[in-house]
């Protein structure tokens, strides 16, 4: 892993997101190394590219320092990084810059794979207007490993929404990606409803940039699939149809959802 430490002009920029003003991401890179993350488009623009995803990460090392005042607007954390990879622990971006922000009392809204967030509990229960979103696309912890190589187990995450839960904080679990036949966000959906204020939903997002490494994954693990997913790549009809049967499920088991597919 090659860890570099940076300096940047700002940590907040604007975002185009349907839920966020503005977004914070403490890193480039993630150590995560989710096969499927369509994140790593990121290595072309910060001097990355023929590096493999998941092999190094950019510090931020003094995000902090540039945030000042700010008023009245979103701010998504871990847009394209996770904020609570494992270099938080060492590094505390994160952390440093909730403590920039608390003052200003803005709409905060984390995403995470990790547990690590729960070292933060102390200031995150200081912001009046925050939300902590948990990202679990597979339950299965075989295929969980494959896909999502260095991150906490699916078990460890459901784990971390109940604490989360139990002190206060307004959670909502982000199931994503949705591997069609793979995925079983029905079961997702009974194991945590009981612990989230909310349930969010986003297809598979198969682009140029991860297309190679999700249909590898496709073919060494469920290669009956392969013909299908190249079919649902390019037919955006699929999702349709699974929105509609996912709404009705949700209906039925009398919880709140939101649907981000084919944004």
């Amino acid at each position: 892993m090659k860890i570099d430490e940076k300096k940047v002009k700002s940590v907040i920029t604007k975002s185009k997101l349907p839920d966020a003003d503005y977004v914070i991401n403490p890193y480039v890179g993630c150590q995560h190394g989710c096969i499927y993350c369509y994140a790593d488009f990121m290595k072309r623009f910060t001097g990355h590219s023929g590096e493999k995803w998941g092999s190094f990460v950019d510090v931020k090392i003094n995000a902090a320092e540039t945030v000042k005042k700010f008023e009245g607007s979103n701010i998504l954390i871990g847009s394209v990084t996770d904020p609570y990879q494992p270099l938080e622990k060492k590094y505390k971006i994160t952390r440093k810059c909730l403590e920039k922000l608390l003052p200003f009392n803005p709409k905060i809204d984390i995403l995470t794979k990790s547990d690590i967030i729960l070292s933060d509990l102390d200031i995150l229960k200081k912001f009046k207007n925050l939300r902590v979103g948990i990202s679990i696309g597979i339950l299965d912890d075989k295929f969980s490993k494959k896909l999502e190589p260095f991150a906490p187990s699916p078990k460890k995450r459901l784990e971390v929404l109940k604490k989360l839960k139990q002190e206060g904080i307004n959670t909502y679990l982000f199931i994503s990606p949705i591997f069609p036949r793979i995925s079983d966000f029905k079961k997702l959906v009974d194991i945590s409803k009981e612990y989230v204020d909310k349930i969010l939903f986003e297809n598979l997002n198969i682009r140029a940039n991860n297309k190679k490494r999700i249909f590898e994954f496709l073919k060494q693990n469920k290669p009956g699939l392969v013909p299908f997913y190249e079919k649902i790549q390019k037919d955006n009809s699929y999702w349709d149809n699974f929105k509609s049967e996912i709404l009705r499920y949700c209906e039925r088991q009398d919880v709140d959802c939101e649907i981000y597919f084919n944004h």
